[in-house]
């Protein structure tokens, strides 16, 4: 996916120390992709850190644009919550 990261969420990754290679890893291959409201999607993939607990990250992205926006990325760790079974 091509994509430009806001300004918000460039602070929000530093402020959640979250690199821009996970963020790009997670946009690269999400394990899944999720509908959020207002036409934005989530890209989310569970992620094991440098301390060795997993995450949920989740890079919400607004589609509607070329190249799609970033809109913030956070880490969760309340899979469950966000995790969509099929």
């Amino acid at each position: 996916m091509r994509y430009r990261i806001s300004r918000h969420a460039s602070r929000e990754m530093e402020r959640r120390s979250i690199s821009g290679a996970i963020v790009d890893e997670v946009l690269d291959a999400p394990q899944q992709i999720v509908a959020e409201r207002d036409a934005l999607i989530a890209c989310q993939s569970q992620v094991r850190f440098e301390d060795g607990r997993l995450f949920l990250v989740r890079v919400i992205v607004n589609p509607q644009f070329d190249p799609a926006v970033v809109v913030t990325v956070y880490r969760t760790s309340k899979v469950e919550k966000y995790w969509r079974v099929p």
